[in-house]
């Protein structure tokens, strides 16, 4: 059975989205959110950053270098990491590197099982499979590692007391800020984990319903979104744990001590 070409969207059938806008900011404005120039902001957006990857990805798909697909993936990273930064609205220069460790090791390890021991892609830098599935790793890593920052950050406030009980009962800072960072990297699964929950009886994701539509079989469509989904979950688990232990060490000096001037910055 020979696979349905897929529909294509001309510009003014992309144009009528603008009825979904009105409908966001009508109920903005309606419950007096104030939201409306943050939303129109974002749809602009993601009107002209879609359509510059667009063009970008056309033209390294045709060229098929290596060295510009790790190109790609280094701006992801970038990108990510200012944007993770920022979403921790703390003005901290050494997050930065803590964002990027996290992203490198938490992505990259997730990246290179997925598509040299599963997938086993040919060439390694196929840019096809690499980069869509890399900026689905790089993304949801970087969720886990804001999610779990900020989620740590905010436990130990909560739990000073009790951090310092333990403390000055002789405990390290590691166990001291144990539940801490339970909590923290526990918080940084659950979206996650909620999507595993529902995936295929509530909600078809995107990588799933794009490969049907494409004309796919829905069976190979399900496997790919399987490998997805379990690889989501390794990317943010892993930025996550990274991205507290380092700041677990920000946190507290040498002696055992909280750095409360940091904590509070």
């Amino acid at each position: 059975m020979m696979a349905e070409p897929i529909a294509p969207i001309g510009a003014g059938q992309l144009s009528l989205t603008v009825l979904l806008m009105l409908l966001v900011v009508g109920l903005s404005y309606y419950e007096k959110l104030a939201l409306e120039r943050e939303y129109l902001l974002g749809v602009g957006r993601t009107f002209v950053q879609l359509l510059l990857v667009g063009y970008i990805l056309e033209y390294i798909l045709s060229l098929n270098r290596w060295y510009l697909v790790l190109l790609i993936l280094a701006v992801m990273v970038a990108a990510a990491c200012q944007a993770g930064v920022g979403r921790l609205r703390r003005r901290d220069l050494r997050l930065y590197p803590m964002m990027a460790v996290s992203l490198l090791v938490g992505g990259g390890v997730t990246i290179l099982v997925v598509t040299e021991v599963v997938l086993r892609i040919e060439p390694w830098y196929h840019p096809r499979y690499l980069i869509p599935l890399a900026g689905m790793i790089i993304g949801n890593a970087m969720n886990g590692a804001t999610l779990g920052g900020e989620r740590y950050r905010s436990e130990l406030l909560l739990r000073s007391a009790e951090v310092e009980t333990l403390l000055c009962l002789g405990f390290g800072a590691k166990r001291a800020s144990a539940n801490a960072r339970r909590e923290a990297i526990s918080a940084a699964l659950i979206p996650t984990l909620n999507s595993m929950m529902v995936v295929g009886v509530v909600s078809l994701p995107g990588m799933m319903t794009g490969q049907i539509l494409a004309g796919t079989s829905p069976l190979i469509a399900v496997r790919y979104q399987i490998v997805v989904m379990i690889m989501i979950s390794a990317a943010v688990s892993l930025s996550a744990y990274l991205m507290v232990v380092m700041l677990s060490r920000h946190y507290f000096t040498r002696h055992h001590q909280i750095r409360y001037y940091v904590l509070k910055k």
